[in-house]
């Protein structure tokens, strides 16, 4: 009776519940999906890879949109010319968002954000200051210059026609006389589309705004959107954190050195294999990093006299000339006036690691003077001092075994009988033999 009564009310709660629950599961279902990647640091090849890896996933996905969160101090233009196209021929809408609070869409960064199909920022960033440099991290000489800057207004120009006059002079000035502007600024100019406090307020204001995918107008819809978060791969990781010139510096340095020790001492092969492996990883920061590199001939130069200390030892004198080079190598190769700040290597990181190096190899130098210094340790003049065993009873004349080798042996005047088994020591050598006494 109990059980009947029971199923009577479970089954109509259950059929309830399923026709409440199931236009839920349909809503979410239905629901666009938002991809979001979030990008901090300097614009370099691996954070162009995972530009486009989010829109290949936001595309295969088949999301609504892509919001690339973006905080950079600026970088390669090449890098950033091939992201603006990314953009521009992604099959689903781009949004780049300005933040975190403090965050900055410098230099580069100014004109990816302005690539997107709609813009925001998060309050307090900035936006900017995108006169560019060489690829060595200096100003570009007039003739270059010139090229240069007119093919980025030429490309901002287009980028932000839809934005009206202001904007577009604006974005102009932000590459001929590096201005930058706040959230509020570049609002009230119309040069970005919203101010958003975060993903959800920015998903708030974008629903029903309308967009211009590929010439085509497309209403968003993301009030009840999902957000998927797409993180960077451990490669794209890896290959941003090559980017940093602190990195780069001590990748040559350790690398440098395991070769150096390798060559020293060969036959073995793990400090060869490590000094390839760093000395190839920094190649790859070198070569996207502004740096000059004349800076390399100062390294190389610092360590030839490292090595010169060591074969003519000069009492510590080239190691210290070595060490003076390394810093300036150094700093000549990641420090040019030109080169920003976020892509110089820090000077005290240099200097330590540069002392470092210095104590490494003249400890190196001493151990090798050292070497030189002290007394023989083959033929006869290593023997006397040293201990064996007598392998037969030494009453004037007998055998022992020193070092490994079986010798005659004679006792020393005035010594007792030894017997076998027993330790000795020897006095001098007379030809092929041995003068023993009995060890203490």
């Amino acid at each position: 009776m109990i059980r009947r009564l029971i199923l009577s009310i479970w089954i109509p709660l259950s059929l309830l519940a399923g026709i409440l629950i199931q236009p839920a599961a349909a809503q979410a279902d239905d629901a666009p999906l938002v991809v979001v990647l979030t990008a901090d640091g300097p614009v370099t090849p691996a954070l162009r890879e995972y530009l486009a890896r989010g829109i290949r996933t936001a595309e295969r996905r088949g999301a609504e949109m892509l919001v690339f969160q973006l905080n950079t101090p600026g970088g390669s233009v090449d890098t950033m010319t091939n992201m603006m196209e990314d953009i521009l021929a992604s099959p689903v809408p781009v949004i780049v968002y300005v933040s975190p609070r403090g965050g900055m869409a410098a230099s580069a960064g100014t004109i990816i954000t302005l690539a997107g199909h709609a813009s925001a920022m998060a309050p307090n960033t900035t936006i900017g200051a995108a006169s560019p440099i060489s690829s060595e991290g200096e100003d570009l000489d007039s003739t270059s210059e010139t090229k240069v800057k007119n093919v980025m207004r030429a490309a901002v120009r287009s980028l932000a026609a839809r934005r009206g006059p202001e904007a577009i002079a604006l974005a102009e000035d932000t590459i001929e006389n590096a201005v930058a502007v706040s959230a509020s600024e570049a609002l009230e100019i119309g040069l970005v589309d919203f101010i958003a406090s975060d993903l959800n307020d920015l998903l708030w204001q974008l629903d029903g705004f309308t967009v211009y995918l590929q010439e085509t107008e497309l209403t968003l819809h993301t009030r009840t959107a999902v957000l998927v978060e797409v993180e960077m791969s451990f490669i794209e990781q890896i290959l941003l954190m090559l980017t940093d010139p602190n990195i780069v510096f001590l990748l040559i340095s350790v690398g440098v050195q395991a070769i150096l020790i390798e060559i020293s001492s060969p036959g073995g092969w793990l400090s060869g294999f490590i000094g390839v492996i760093c000395l190839g990883l920094a190649a790859y920061g070198l070569g996207v990093l502004p740096v000059n590199w004349f800076g390399i001939l100062f390294l190389l130069v610092s360590f030839v006299l490292f090595i010169l200390d060591i074969k003519a030892p000069t009492h510590g004198g080239l190691t210290a000339a070595g060490v003076g080079t390394l810093i300036a190598g150094a700093l000549v190769l990641f420090n040019s006036p030109a080169t920003p700040s976020f892509q110089r290597v820090s000077v005290p990181l240099v200097i330590v690691t540069s002392l470092l190096t210095g104590a490494m190899f003249f400890g190196i130098l001493m151990l090798a003077l050292r070497a030189q210094r002290a007394p023989a340790r083959m033929g006869e003049e290593s023997l006397p001092g040293r201990r064996g065993i007598a392998k037969s009873e030494i009453r004037a004349h007998g055998s022992v075994q020193v070092g490994g080798e079986l010798w005659s042996a004679q006792l020393a005047e005035g010594q007792e009988p030894i017997a076998a088994g027993e330790r000795v020591e020897v006095v001098r050598v007379e030809g092929l033999r041995l003068i023993v006494r009995k060890a203490s």
